[in-house]
């Protein structure tokens, strides 16, 4: 008998097919594949809100919501939103982040008021009304006793400020306007006061901790170290700071 040879692309097209009736066996095991296992997966993404220099982004809470440690219904609670600053005026809320988790579930990162100082968490959107964005931002420098107002990263204004004693000390770190009030003549606070979320072991404040930014009674003692907590400044300058500075504005305290 005539040897025949075998060619090797037929040995690989054999093989080929031998692999190809296997899978079309272990398919129709496995049964009809859903959509959802060959969907590509979405990774979250993250949006920044405020760099709480040249661009900050604030907002009034919808709900009085529990805050979430990360962005999860899951997650440990790291506080709540409330509804009311002490004074009984619409909370304010800075917003640094906002991520989508999954598609239409959204979450923000925002800073929280109230002791201990410095503490952020997570709140669906959904719980936050309308963002509202400043180019303003303030800081106090404990050190020279210095006001210096900032438009857009740019420094537009200063004053001089009396700040908290060695005993009562005012206390550093990244803060917001909370409110503005207009105050009666005659009392220790000047003609206006800005609420901010910065809290002391004591203040002057009416309901105990928060750290205001007010005129005074006492222009002699500015600049200086004359308070529980709070920063005082001359009333003129009181007065121009209550025409500029915004709610949600950063208000950024350095030692």
């Amino acid at each position: 008998m005539p040897r025949r040879d075998i060619r090797p692309s037929t040995v690989i097209r054999s093989g080929l097919l031998l692999i190809l009736v296997f899978l079309s066996g272990c398919l129709a095991a496995a049964g009809p594949a859903s959509a959802a296992e060959f969907a590509p997966a979405i990774a979250p993404s993250a949006t920044v809100l405020s760099n709480e220099s040249t661009f900050t982004r604030w907002a009034h809470p919808r709900a009085a919501v529990v805050v979430r440690s990360e962005p999860s219904p899951a997650a440990r609670a790291a506080g709540s939103l409330h509804m009311l600053t002490e004074e009984g005026l619409p909370e304010v809320y800075l917003l640094l982040d906002q991520m989508t988790v999954a598609p239409g579930q959204e979450w923000v990162r925002l800073r929280l008021p109230g002791r201990p100082n410095g503490r952020t968490g997570w709140v669906p959107r959904a719980d936050l009304g309308a963002f509202h964005l400043t180019a303003w931002a303030l800081r106090v420098n404990l050190s020279t006793l210095t006001a210096t107002l900032f438009l857009a990263g740019r420094p537009v204004w200063s004053a001089p400020v009396g700040v908290g004693a060695p005993s009562t000390p005012t206390p550093t770190g990244r803060f917001w306007i909370r409110e503005l009030l207009s105050v009666a003549a005659g009392t220790i606070y000047g003609p206006y006061a800005f609420g901010t979320s910065d809290y002391s072991v004591l203040s002057e404040w009416p309901h105990g901790g928060v750290v205001g930014i007010h005129g005074t009674n006492e222009p002699a003692l500015v600049p200086g170290h004359p308070s529980h907590g709070c920063i005082r400044m001359r009333n003129a300058d009181i007065v121009y700071l209550a025409r500029h500075l915004p709610l949600g504005a950063p208000v950024h305290i350095v030692g």
